[in-house]
């Protein structure tokens, strides 16, 4: 099962029952005849379900080759199915099992692939998760689709599906029942029929996923329903995409690359950034298993639902192309915004995902949250992701030689999501938004003195005012390119009403390779403006030797802030610049209850109760404005006593971007731990709690009697 339970309730508790006994005591203990155990009866009221069998009885209807160490070349599935990533869409994080999944939103979703131009980005299967069948299959044992979402049945949506160009997916599970409350039938014992069913359907794509599964190996689950796609596809001529979802539990990276052409390597994403985080931390280190017809699947696309602003959401479709991960629309394209539409139907970013050599991005760095991640391509360029993991901007750089370029005068630097192309003399960095990611493809093909140079333009640290006081702020822009910058000037740009003023020039005739323009500058707020953010621009125009003009836009937030207080302060209640959570709000003085704000309880750890504290979910950050007026963040850290048994958690205190102390993991058995650190001088301090390494399952944080010195 998932390492997090809650993202396994889909519409019900999604959870695994486990087996003990094998087929032979059931039948001496009269609970199941042979024919039964054999697969070849069907149920009645002497002869138990599929539920009640166990493991040799559930893999009767597989073939005798369907044992772990079966996974030989010659039991392949056909090749060169998924050569690169599957792209397509999958309803289940969208939809769920509401009535609104029906055959009329499929069909719409395979006419909005046509109409808006996604089919001619590559996206090709439109995906139907749990909930498409009756609860019961028929007196022949097969599958009967609900006939009130589709009333045609699943061949007449296949076939309407194949007239527009597209391909149609399927699910079930390799258990006696899916993981939907309801009870839909699993496959678990029925690999050849409900395979056969399939393919003379017209499905080209099965998700096969793990709920009620009966303790039966994994390998041998999953090789049976491979060895029954094989046969179906010979009987039918028509080859089945494989995608295994066992959620990394039996690490199929190790073991599936001859079983299916993808395998989930994580618990179900949702639709928050703390989710997205983990899981993409997760897959990362799995680069070296994905290739050709062989894929880490971190799970469906999020992009579009609502819960992660607009630039998580570029991060999240930039991180999966870069990982070569299946790209699979998650939201309902029905209801989507015009930036939804621009995020998936990126065709530069999309073929970053889809490069036929089928490299996943590997990292190069990740120092305090500063994340960079490079992907060689077919062609001998790199895709390159600078990723700003934290919740305020920073300047992210790596070099060519660094992401495995050769070594050359100076080489084209392309900017995928602002379509724009450059020239840079080996270093390539920029001032990356807090929580965005810049991706970037980089060649060193000769022609890149076609090109502008390019610039990296930011802050010298964050643009905090307080309302009715002037700021002090510094901004640089530097020359990364090879030829010169000429007639360069820097704006900064804030809302109206807010006085802003160059304290130093803003112009430059010239910057040659490697040097800057600092510009200082002071903003005002007016003395009613509210704590909040509020949207300002830095921008510099400059023009390349040829002449041809070109500029860098780097939006930031500045933040209305409140003076800390002197003294003691406890930071539940405080407010703070921004808290992101892994599972529900960040909670002031109870613990974190994973869904709505104040559903949590009293914060308590190893059986002492605390008033006072933040109650968090891994993954978390929360940040505060010290104003460099602060010296030190104390608290009693651990993990909240309602996890029973599971959570394991690591607390982090960094001040600047830069960590200035930090615990080891620690686990629900251990008591409070003290963490201090000092703070002296931080603009910002900010607490993270992370899963620990293992993944995200019941991480309940707490920060209790946390405090600010000033």
């Amino acid at each position: 099962m998932t390492r997090t339970t809650r993202k396994r309730v889909r519409t019900g508790v999604r959870a695994r029952v486990v087996g003990s006994l094998t087929a032979a005591l059931l039948c001496a203990a009269g609970l199941a005849t042979p024919a039964a155990a054999a697969g070849g009866a069907t149920p009645t009221a002497a002869t138990p379900t599929a539920d009640a069998l166990t493991a040799d009885a559930l893999i009767a209807d597989a073939p005798p080759a369907a044992m772990p160490d079966s996974a030989a070349p010659s039991a392949k599935l056909p090749d060169g199915l998924a050569l690169t990533p599957p792209m397509g869409f999958n309803n289940w994080n969208s939809t769920h099992c509401r009535a609104e999944f029906d055959e009329a939103m499929v069909k719409g979703i395979a006419d909005i692939f046509v109409e808006r131009g996604l089919k001619d980005a590559g996206y090709q299967y439109v995906n139907l998760d749990d909930c498409w069948a009756l609860p019961q299959r028929d007196a022949n044992g097969k599958l009967v689709p609900d006939p009130v979402r589709f009333p045609n049945g699943i061949k007449a949506v296949a076939d309407y599906v194949h007239s527009k160009g597209l391909k149609l997916g399927i699910y079930t599970s390799a258990g006696t029942k899916t993981c939907n409350s309801a009870g839909f039938p699993g496959a678990l014992g029925h690999e050849r029929g409900d395979a056969q069913q399939f393919a003379d359907w017209g499905v080209d794509y099965l998700k096969y996923d793990n709920c009620n599964n009966q303790g039966v190996d994994a390998k041998q689950r999953y090789i049976a329903m491979r060895d029954a796609l094989k046969a179906a596809s010979e009987s039918t001529g028509r080859p089945i995409v494989y995608s295994i979802c066992e959620w990394g539990e039996n690490k199929p990276w190790e073991w599936a690359a001859d079983v299916g052409h993808l395998w989930r390597t994580t618990g179900d994403i949702s639709d928050n950034w703390g989710s997205m985080l983990s899981i993409m931390k997760r897959n990362l280190p799995l680069a070296k298993y994905a290739g050709p017809g062989h894929w880490n699947d971190p799970d469906m696309l999020e992009v579009g639902n609502g819960g992660m602003t607009d630039t998580e959401y570029r991060t999240h479709f930039s991180m999966w192309s870069i990982m070569a991960a299946p790209l699979l629309i998650g939201s309902d394209l029905r209801k989507a915004t015009p930036e939804t539409f621009e995020i998936l139907g990126n065709k530069e970013v999309v073929a970053v995902d889809q490069d036929p050599l089928g490299k996943q991005g590997e990292v190069v760095s990740s120092q305090g949250g500063r994340w960079v991640v490079a992907k060689e391509m077919k062609d001998g360029s790199r895709a390159v992701a600078l990723f700003n993991e934290t919740g305020s901007p920073q300047s992210v750089a790596t070099t060519a030689k660094a992401v495995g370029l050769p070594d050359a005068d100076a080489y084209a630097l392309r900017d995928l999501w602002q379509h724009k192309s450059y020239n840079t003399a080996g270093r390539i960095a920029a001032t990356v938004p807090a929580h965005g990611t810049v991706l970037l493809r980089v060649s060193a093909d000769g022609k890149w003195a076609h090109h502008p140079p390019a610039t990296e333009l930011g802050l010298k640290g964050g643009l905090f005012v307080e309302a009715g006081k002037s700021a002090a702020v510094a901004s640089e822009v530097t020359n990364l390119g090879r030829t010169a910058a000429q007639r360069v000037s820097v704006t900064l740009g804030a809302p109206s009403g807010w006085a802003v003023k160059a304290t130093s020039p803003s112009t430059a005739r010239s910057l040659r390779t490697g040097k800057s323009l600092a510009t200082s500058w002071t903003v005002t707020a007016p003395a009613d403006t509210k704590p909040g953010s509020y949207d300002v621009r830095l921008k510099a125009t400059y023009r390349s030797p040829q002449g041809a003009r070109a500029e860098t836009v780097l939006p930031l937030t500045a933040q209305v802030v409140v003076a800390p207080p002197a003294g003691n302060s406890l930071l539940g209640d405080l407010p703070w610049l921004s808290a992101t959570n892994g599972w529900g709000p960040v909670e002031r003085n109870t613990s974190n209850g994973e869904s709505g704000l104040g559903d949590g309880r009293p914060i308590t750890i190893g059986g002492k109760v605390y008033a006072k504290g933040l109650g968090v979910h891994a993954e978390s950050a929360v940040e505060y404005y010290a104003g460099a007026a602060c010296e030190k963040v104390t608290a009693q850290v651990g993990v909240d006593d309602e996890t029973i048994v599971k959570g394991t958690v690591a607390f982090e205190i960094w001040a600047d971007g830069e960590k200035a102390a930090s615990t080891g993991v620690l686990t629900n058995a251990m008591p409070a731990q003290e963490l201090s650190a000092d703070v002296s001088g931080a603009q910002v301090v900010r607490l993270v709690v992370t899963d620990g390494g293992d993944g995200i399952d019941s991480d309940h944080g707490d920060w209790a009697e946390a405090t600010l010195s000033c």
